[in-house]
């Protein structure tokens, strides 16, 4: 007579993803605002908007994943930053709508429920909401077994904000003669790590604990670096200043990011000399023998988030995220576009 199957005997164990949600609620309180109305473990997560404080809202939604800096995670089997990544790459998307982030859930999707290293993960994700301000409502953890091999998992999150319809922030108000302020990134942040992981480990055959020269880190370590959560310095500026455009510079680095918000019959002028470019891209660049314009094409090249606002403001924004402990730099100015060029370009 065939013994009995259960679900376990296929790969999915019921009883160790309940005991990781019990490990993760007391984590998940420390995420959380008074307009929430549910605790972790429901269908749905539940969030008052508060009517009284907006008059006309616009809810602003993102979501957005790591993408392979997870193997890296994975290599060094240190899972406490990539929650982080996950989390600022949705927040950063909304915020430079004008929008405050209000509510974050994540997406875990792994072969085994290791719990210990799922539970790190859950750990960035709550100091990237606290970060950000914005709750952490809910979420799921999925296991399939036959789709992920053993150690391997994938992140996504989606975050939603509101914004009062007359201060979102689309770019549309820019015009010629404006300024175009950039604010330092940590590091990569979450892009272009399929060609700085050929660069180092497929290419090279590096191991991340190696040392490299012009890295003051393991190259691991500095692969790994946190992206960079801006949240809460733009919503101080645009209280107090006139900000026309804000650019979050992902995957597809200055190119391809900038035109998404400067508007016809305009173009972005970026001065390269204006900020010192981490060593990170250098090195990545000279190892992969990459030209220039690819890497700014990558990367980020040390450019986090780019604000485009008046003249006359420049000085005191610059003056004001310095305050707030952000490296801010002035990269250039919005002159006319002539109808044969382009909507960036770096001098």
């Amino acid at each position: 007579m065939q013994e009995k199957m259960t679900y376990k005997d296929a790969g999915v164990d019921i009883d160790r993803a309940n005991a990781f949600v019990e490990r993760i609620k007391p984590l998940v309180k420390a995420a959380t605002r008074r307009e929430v109305m549910s605790g972790l473990g429901g269908f749905g997560g539940l969030f008052h908007l508060d009517m009284s404080k907006i008059r006309d809202p616009v809810l602003v939604s993102s979501t957005d994943g790591v993408g392979t800096k997870l193997k890296i995670a994975q290599m060094m089997n240190r899972h406490d930053t990539v929650g982080i990544d996950l989390v600022a790459m949705s927040v950063n998307d909304v915020v430079v709508q004008g929008a405050e982030p209000l509510f974050f859930l994540d997406y875990i999707a792994t072969g085994k429920v290791l719990v210990e290293t799922a539970v790190q993960i859950v750990e960035g994700i709550v100091k990237g909401c606290q970060e950000a301000g914005c709750a952490l409502i809910g979420g799921e953890t999925a296991e399939m077994p036959g789709f992920y091999t053993d150690g391997e998992y994938d992140l996504a999150g989606f975050c939603v904000g509101v914004v009062e319809a007359d201060k979102l922030i689309d770019g549309s108000e820019i015009r010629v003669g404006d300024r175009i302020i950039g604010i330092a990134s940590s590091g990569l942040h979450s892009n272009g790590f399929s060609l700085a992981r050929r660069v180092f480990f497929e290419e090279r055959g590096l191991r991340p604990d190696e040392r490299i020269e012009g890295l003051a880190q393991p190259i691991g370590t500095e692969l790994l670096k946190p992206t960079r959560i801006y949240v809460k310095s733009i919503l101080n500026l645009i209280k107090n200043f006139t900000v026309r455009g804000i650019v979050h510079i992902t995957g597809g680095g200055f190119a391809d990011n900038i035109p998404r918000i400067v508007p016809e019959p305009c173009r972005a002028v970026i001065r390269k000399d204006r900020w010192k470019v981490p060593s990170i891209f250098e090195v990545i660049g000279r190892m992969g023998n990459i030209d220039e314009a690819e890497l700014f094409r990558v990367f980020n090249m040390g450019i986090g988030m780019m604000l485009v606002v008046p003249e006359k403001e420049e000085a005191e924004i610059l003056d004001r995220l310095q305050k707030l402990g952000e490296e801010a730099y002035s990269l250039g100015v919005i002159e006319k576009k002539e109808p044969d060029q382009t909507s960036v370009l770096c001098l």
